[in-house]
């Protein structure tokens, strides 16, 4: 599970418990100005054969974390329950977008909207 907070001009999604473990990172820091927007889904595509895993861990169907290369770019994981859900649409950024679970989705999405969309 990840934690968002905004400090500043940044999104800082801090990555919770074992799943620093799993996904090889413990927190990232993205600015504002690079978030195109987030959304829910809560049937993210974990199967076999969408994206190849570059660093991380993957059981396909239940739990994935790490970075992927997936439709054309990287994608940075950390999902284990897919109902809870959210992505995060980068531009200027290593990672085109974070698919993220998080403790309340509509919350997060609508923290980062607002922060993110009224940047400029």
């Amino acid at each position: 599970m990840v934690e968002i907070s905004i400090e500043g001009d940044k999104a800082v999604f801090e990555v919770q418990g074992w799943d620093q473990l799993w996904s090889l990172r413990s927190r990232l820091e993205i600015p504002l100005a690079h978030i195109n927007g987030a959304h829910i889904d809560p049937e993210p595509a974990m199967g076999w054969f969408q994206g190849l895993k570059l660093s991380g861990t993957d059981l396909p169907n239940l739990f994935r974390a790490g970075t992927y290369y997936q439709d054309g770019g990287l994608v940075f994981w950390d999902v284990r329950h897919p109902e809870n859900t959210i992505v995060v649409d980068l531009n200027h950024e290593r990672f085109k977008k974070l698919i993220i679970e998080v403790e309340d989705p509509n919350a997060a999405v609508r923290l980062i909207n607002k922060k993110a969309l009224s940047k400029g």
